[in-house]
């Protein structure tokens, strides 16, 4: 098992690290530097990633990979075997047949048999996806406790899978997300979990952008520039809708640039060259971190027109617009879903309704012809980025969440370090007294007594 030998917590992610998920591996490291020992499990195995560039090697070294499907299946058929599962799980494997999800099952029977070998007796995981139902499953089978942070599409979309959104907002100890929107969306629609639901911001590191910015002034052509995947909900076929109607209405020369890359890149390239938008916009295709930084360095807007799918899929809170604000350039985009907290209309940019390209048109030509309304709205917006989403204050958000509703291992040092926490265990306690008290005090309280066996 790699690592330290005395964890707080698991981590079951999907794929990790993974470069399209960056805000995880920032949330990792940044509960490293706290002091956290966070025990890492990724299903799926991402070393035909390119991420050598990307991750450290020892990030990488710290993550248990679990193993191929067949040899998964055989290593929980040999504990099944010898007698080392516990009763529940052997039932539900019996019983559960050739049901889909049942990866999950096997997946969680691995998981809990290393964290019980490693005295671990809560895990977290990113989406209400692969991850989550797993916790579901190590809640289910072991007894353990589980969180997950849902985010856009993973809550937004309905799932055919046998454990649900409701099960997984049932059997959670905590449901975080990343936004005030998605959480009062997720209270109105789960009313009775509505106490454990918790707004925890993704968080970015401000001292990766620079806030030099170098096409803004004098007679340089002022730059536009987007980022993300080319897909439907990043609403870029009204980006190049509104290019074509910034020509019309803004007298001066001006550049778009979209970086990334996607199924919809033929229809846009089709699209650019219907509207006559070629001599300003550019699909300029995927680059890495360092390059976005570089090309944001060059812009004097961010925008996003984000949009609700065809099949209710939007985005909540984009990644980019931050890393936009902490690179100071003011932001356009939609009010939908979590956006608003971060572009603050008439603050740190301007926002328009969804798939109003016109309306979008105006609004980007309004900042284009005003470079003081910019160098404001790029100053706001760096500020509010610093406030609410550096890593260093979401991930202690995350964690005064997870110790007030998990089973983390108590760290008097980590309670010395962050007062906070210790309101947060005992908060932790309480909750268990009051369970116990429901129950007639039938059942062993696993309180402060049981706790302080674990202490490290």
């Amino acid at each position: 098992m790699p690592g330290l030998p005395c964890y707080h917590f698991a981590y079951v992610f999907e794929r990790f690290p993974t470069f399209t998920q960056t805000f995880c591996v920032r949330e990792v490291n940044e509960l490293r530097r706290m002091g956290l020992r966070p025990l890492v499990f990724s299903i799926r195995d991402t070393s035909d990633e390119s991420l050598k560039e990307h991750f450290s090697p020892e990030l990488r070294e710290m993550v248990h990979v679990l193993p191929p499907r067949n040899e998964l299946v055989a290593i929980v058929n040999e504990w099944k075997k010898q007698g080392d599962l516990p009763k529940k799980a052997v039932l539900t494997l019996r019983h559960w047949g050739e049901r889909g999800d049942k990866n999950r099952i096997y997946e969680a029977i691995y998981i809990g048999m290393k964290m019980r070998e490693c005295g671990v007796r809560h895990a977290h995981s990113h989406f209400a996806g692969i991850g989550a139902r797993c916790g579901y499953w190590l809640k289910n089978l072991y007894g353990l406790s589980f969180s997950f942070t849902g985010h856009a599409n993973d809550i937004f979309e309905p799932t055919a899978f046998p454990v649900k959104l409701e099960d997984l907002m049932q059997e959670a100890a905590a449901v975080v997300t990343v936004s005030d929107y998605t959480a009062a969306w997720l209270g109105e629609r789960f009313p009775r979990q509505r106490r454990k639901i918790r707004r925890v911001y993704n968080g970015i590191d401000m001292l990766s952008f620079s806030r030099e910015r170098k096409g803004r002034e004098g007679t340089d052509v002022p730059l536009v520039v987007s980022v993300g995947r080319l897909i439907e909900k990043k609403g870029f076929d009204d980006l190049v809708k509104s290019v074509a109607r910034l020509k019309e209405i803004h007298g001066q020369p001006f550049r778009v640039l979209i970086v990334g890359d996607g199924p919809m890149r033929e229809e846009l390239e089709q699209l650019i060259e219907r509207l006559g938008c070629s001599d300003r916009l550019q699909l300029a295709g995927s680059r890495n971190q360092s390059e976005i930084v570089e090309i944001l360095e060059e812009a004097t807007i961010f925008a996003l027109p984000c949009v609700t799918e065809k099949a209710g899929g939007k985005d909540n809170l984009p990644t980019v617009i931050m890393e936009a604000m902490a690179s100071g350039l003011p932001c356009v985009s939609t009010r939908l879903a979590g956006v608003p907290e971060m572009v603050v209309e008439g603050n740190t940019g301007l926002l328009t309704e969804e798939r109003d390209p016109d309306a979008f048109a105006h609004a980007l030509a309004s900042l284009l012809a005003d470079n003081e309304l910019c160098r404001r709205m790029g100053i706001a917006g760096y500020g509010h980025a610093s406030k609410m989403f550096a890593k260093e204050s979401t991930a202690r958000d995350l964690l005064n969440c997870l110790v007030a509703y998990g089973n983390l291992r108590f760290d008097p040092g980590l309670a010395m370090k962050f007062p906070v926490i210790s309101l947060c265990y005992i908060a932790q306690w309480f909750r268990r007294l009051v369970r116990w008290s429901r129950g007639g005090g039938k059942s062993k309280f696993p309180g402060i007594e049981e706790t302080f066996k674990l202490i490290s």
